[in-house]
């Protein structure tokens, strides 16, 4: 049975939620680890974004980076709403996604 890669698109915030900061990457558990122990250098780490609250998972890496580009684009309120959308309260996923 062939072993598919997953890529995927993510925003995180900081405590408060006030910051929004969308990523890409094709290992999530390790990459919100990165972002949890202020690994990853930049906006991130300046902001404090340690807390995931939105992902979409993609097969192709084609698609992933095509939607990341999609919504980096977008204004604040649209990322707000897109959120809204899987994560109305805004939780924290961070512990959620071991599973995946």
């Amino acid at each position: 049975m062939p072993h598919y890669q997953k890529f995927y698109v993510y925003l995180m915030t900081n405590r408060n939620r006030t910051v929004l900061y969308l990523g890409f990457t094709s290992n999530l558990k390790n990459r919100v680890k990165e972002h949890e122990n202020g690994l990853r250098e930049g906006f991130s780490k300046r902001y404090r974004c340690y807390y995931l609250i939105y992902f979409e998972r993609y097969k192709y890496v084609y698609n992933a980076i095509k939607r990341e580009k999609e919504i980096k684009k977008w204004r604040r309120e649209k990322k707000l709403a897109l959120i809204d959308t899987s994560n109305p309260q805004w939780l924290f996923l961070n512990d959620i996604i071991q599973d995946l």
